[in-house]
């Protein structure tokens, strides 16, 4: 958890802005009950602390342009951290590789990866390959349906009940 206290206004004010992150000034500070330069203030004071990390637009790529989504599963051959050091420096620099996570279980890593189509995510994967990042097996998972993708937090089910207070 942060070092900053939240109260149940911050909390209000961060569910709002991850929904609209265009809210306008006056319209948040309606929303969570304050005038509006405290409000402000208040989410200066949750920026500065680095709690919002940015705002961004959610685009529906599927009207942009035709692409793949695909998970892939990844195990490294070898566990010493220059292993996973070197690994992770080169997924952070391929843009296609839009998530990357370690996980704990079966396999080293899970990433979710955005190409043009199946070939140039085959090409992604064979370029990492030729790199000898490390690389023992993975995996690959087409994704054929988006059901569901939220880009805000549920802040209410995953903070304590007395969080806020």
């Amino acid at each position: 958890m942060s070092s900053i206290k939240l109260d149940p206004i911050d909390l209000r004010i961060l569910d709002a802005i991850q929904r609209d992150g265009r809210i306008t000034k006056l319209a948040l500070a309606e929303q969570v009950g304050l005038s509006p330069t405290p409000c402000w203030m208040r989410l200066r004071k949750l920026e500065k602390a680095g709690i919002v990390t940015g705002y961004h637009a959610r685009l529906s790529m599927r009207l942009v342009a035709p692409v793949a989504t695909v998970l892939m599963e990844v195990t490294l051959g070898a566990h010493r951290q220059a292993d996973f050091d070197r690994f992770e420096r080169a997924v952070r620099d391929i843009p296609e590789i839009v998530a990357c996570w370690s996980v704990g279980g079966g396999v080293d890593y899970v990433l979710k990866v955005m190409a043009r189509d199946i070939d140039a995510y085959q090409r992604l994967v064979d370029g990492l390959l030729e790199r000898e990042l490390g690389i023992d097996r993975y995996f690959t998972y087409i994704v054929i349906k988006t059901v569901k993708e939220e880009t805000a937090l549920p802040l209410g089910e995953l903070l304590p009940p007395d969080a806020g207070q």
